[in-house]
């Protein structure tokens, strides 16, 4: 059966897609914990992070990172926050986050209710900040 996180891949699920590559895609979450928060997932359904070949875990940091960097472009962020919880779906993903302090990285905090309108403009910022940096080739467009 195929996990929530496919369904979105596949196209069943909407999704607000930053990043698609061959092995991963990108993501805003339906609950962030701060505007523009990301999920990275890979293509192929691991349950748990630790279970992932370590060639797989290496490519999504790197996609991670490179959200990361453009989440604190986009929503000048002095960090960029990173959790590996694995609770909600049982596909692995990596939350980013733009981060401003350590209550972000805190789920009681999550907004279950975000604005639709908040999450595709912080999409195409983050969309934005993704192709000046270089990174064209692997944004969706909207």
């Amino acid at each position: 059966m195929s996990t929530l996180f496919t369904k979105i891949i596949n196209g069943e699920i909407p999704g607000r897609f930053l990043w698609q590559d061959e092995d991963c895609v990108s993501f805003l979450t339906i609950g962030p914990l701060t505007q523009g928060h990301a999920l990275v997932v890979p293509r192929l359904e691991v349950d748990k992070w630790t279970d992932a070949e370590p060639a797989l875990m290496a490519t999504l940091m790197s996609v991670a990172q490179i959200v990361g960097q453009a989440q604190v472009a986009a929503f000048d962020a002095p960090r960029a926050g990173v959790i590996i919880a694995g609770f909600e779906v049982e596909h692995l993903h990596i939350h980013v986050f733009p981060a401003y302090g350590l209550d972000n990285f805190s789920f009681a905090a999550v907004d279950n209710n975000p604005d639709p309108a908040e999450l595709d403009a912080s999409a195409e910022k983050l969309r934005d900040a993704l192709r000046a940096a270089g990174h064209g080739a692997k944004v969706p467009q909207a």
